[in-house]
């Protein structure tokens, strides 16, 4: 297997991350893992932190006989990189990193993405439309993403991203609900074998609505939406009050839940498991899995920063890996 690592943005954490966990001698790599970055970013980085960098580069980027271990794909910033100091002017390089990480997995150089974290705002400064990772990579590659994030067997999906609160309700229609819904039942299908996983969703609304009073997204779109699901062989409980929902009486049994929008579940996730859970993106043609937390621009070049999230996403990823070649 190989896999491509993005080191996100420079000034952040990324290379950290890397740098740590390449260095872990708890950490066996199970994959052939080309990280993708500046050379020089890593190796001033690797000079502040007191560790070792000797990645060989790699030049042949064909999947056949990948060995375990750490390569390295040069693809330099546009100006110097300071730790902890964003510079519009790179935000290109950390675009091209996705590009080629993108393109690499559409071709078959790479088995799967594992992404470091980026900055949206600096991307934005540069004058580039971005909401994330997870739009931007549909973008390149298609399909409809479906943002999830992993924490032991808690899974919590979500039906609209990156998106200002009060532009929520009008995103939630029927027709996003109905591909978001086979999207997550096909993947969890793929990933747990189960023929029809239990998928628990979340209304909109305080209290699901209350009947109408607080709302009525429940009653014209989540409702039938998930009633449509049922009739396709979708096992989709809800709506229910998110209050509640994240609860053991519900949660047991459960195989994913789907939120409506971003802080309606991650918060959850994140409390259940921060600096070990995983971002990982459904509904695309290609594996795509990210830390879950971002760039830290405070602990860049500091060595306090933590890389068990990427330990788990890169465990994640081949596990995806081999789950889809099976």
């Amino acid at each position: 297997m190989r896999l491509a690592i993005t080191s996100g943005e420079p000034a952040g954490i990324g290379p950290d991350l890397l740098l740590g966990i390449a260095n872990d001698p708890g950490f066996t790599p199970p994959a052939e893992l080309v990280v993708l970055g500046d050379r020089d970013v890593f190796a001033a980085r690797a000079t502040a932190l007191g560790l070792p960098f000797d990645w060989p580069e790699t030049e042949s980027e064909g999947t056949a006989h990948a060995e375990p271990g750490f390569r390295f794909r040069h693809l330099p910033t546009a100006n110097p990189v300071t730790p902890g100091r964003l510079d519009p002017v790179n935000a290109r390089h950390v675009l091209d990193l996705l590009d080629h990480a993108a393109d690499g997995c559409l071709d078959g150089r790479y088995d799967a993405i594992v992404t470091a974290p980026l900055h949206k705002g600096v991307i934005n400064d540069a004058g580039v439309a971005f909401s994330g990772h997870t739009e931007y990579l549909a973008h390149r590659v298609g399909g409809h993403p479906v943002m999830m994030l992993t924490a032991g067997s808690l899974r919590v999906a979500l039906a609209t991203t990156h998106l200002p609160l009060a532009d929520v309700p009008e995103a939630i229609t029927g027709e996003v609900l109905d591909e978001v819904l086979d999207i997550l039942h096909r993947s969890m299908v793929d990933w747990l074998g189960k023929d029809r996983p239990r998928l628990l969703v979340a209304g909109l609304n305080p209290h699901a609505g209350e009947s109408g009073h607080l709302g009525d997204e429940e009653i014209r779109v989540i409702g039938p939406a998930l009633e449509a699901a049922r009739a396709r062989g979708i096992q989709a409980i809800g709506p229910l009050p998110a209050d509640t929902l994240f609860t053991p009486r519900h949660l047991d049994g459960a195989d994913a839940v789907l939120a409506m929008y971003h802080d309606q579940g991650l918060p959850v996730l994140k409390y259940a498991g921060f600096g070990r859970a995983v971002n990982v993106t459904l509904g695309l043609p290609i594996i795509r899995t990210s830390v879950d937390h971002g760039t830290a621009l405070d602990l860049a070049g500091s060595g306090r920063a933590e890389h068990g999230s990427l330990a788990a996403a890169i465990a994640l990823a081949c596990e995806r890996i081999a789950a889809r070649a099976a």
